[in-house]
């Protein structure tokens, strides 16, 4: 047997097109398949500055290995940010992770912590919430969300890449409509067309497996901890139900996928808030109300102090 596009013989199949790939051609048609998304969506202009926001996961490593590669032949450049939440005996491995492949890729980066931002780690916002059911997701992606965004800004940054792939994508349109906020539908499109700091997301259209074995194919180093807070939310369940249809339906997540980007692009459209943002009165960020999510979140773990 031999890979479909050389001599070699195969590494990687993909069920949902019967591709039969060596590990050479795999790690090629990754960043074919992302130099394409970035092209399809006008993701990055010419002679932008990136910031690629690396976790020291197996995601955000596998997007800072394809981008890096990207810059070294296309008109853009890419700095490192990372983001520490402060959750003691986890974060410690990936941000050494973070600062060796920065290093041997010369890569400039730079670490923020909730701390320095927040005033409160993630451990002690959580010991702080009123409310069990707010999740520790919930909260920590509210204060990621506004640290990338003040990193990005502190380094002179365009636009934020993240390393969320297809099944990130499908996970959190299922979360969003069982909950009931359709809203958030609307801000799924990967057309990134803002007067705002764009966030991206080149890996929006390859399966989180293909990534996983994209990163151990070439031999990428990554954060073998897992988050002592994972299995709190829903989306572990989700992401062994969509796992599990795929495996008996092969492709289902590429329909999936396609199903939510027009229901995006309807919901984006007909999006009353999208038109009425204003900025916070606490930080200035853009946000619907007078108070953003993050100012208001602060605000009420710091009173639960005193």
């Amino acid at each position: 047997m031999k890979c479909d596009r050389c001599e070699n013989p195969p590494a990687y199949t993909r069920k949902y097109s019967g591709e039969k790939l060596c590990s050479q051609c795999f790690s090629k048609s990754i960043v074919k398949k992302t130099a394409k998304t970035i092209s399809k969506y006008k993701m990055i202009k010419h002679n932008e500055l990136v910031a690629v926001a690396v976790s020291g996961g197996k995601d955000s490593l596998a997007l800072l290995k394809v981008i890096h590669e990207m810059s070294l032949t296309h008109s853009f450049r890419i700095k490192v940010i990372t983001i520490d939440e402060g959750i003691p005996g986890y974060r410690n491995e990936a941000l050494e992770i973070v600062k060796k492949v920065c290093n041997e890729l010369n890569v400039e980066y730079k670490i923020y912590s909730y701390k320095d931002l927040f005033e409160l780690t993630l451990d002690e916002a959580l010991d702080l919430r009123e409310n069990e059911k707010t999740s520790s997701c919930s909260m920590c992606g509210t204060f990621r969300r506004r640290a990338m965004d003040y990193a990005a800004k502190d380094i002179g940054a365009d636009l934020i890449a993240t390393g969320h792939n297809l099944d990130d994508t499908l996970q959190t349109f299922v979360i969003n409509m069982l909950s009931g906020d359709t809203t958030k539908v609307g801000w799924m499109n990967p057309d990134t067309a803002t007067n705002s700091l764009r966030k991206i997301k080149p890996f929006c259209e390859i399966y989180e497996s293909e990534i996983v074995f994209y990163a151990f194919t070439n031999n990428l180093p990554f954060q073998s901890e897992p988050c002592p807070h994972m299995n709190e939310g829903i989306r572990t369940d989700i992401r062994e139900f969509l796992n599990s249809l795929e495996n008996q339906r092969s492709g289902i997540k590429n329909n999936l996928y396609q199903s939510i980007i027009k229901v995006s692009e309807v919901m984006k459209s007909s999006d009353s808030n999208s038109k009425n943002k204003t900025n916070c009165e606490k930080c200035g960020s853009e946000c619907t109300g007078k108070i953003c999510s993050v100012c208001t979140m602060v605000l009420k773990l710091k009173s639960n102090q005193t």
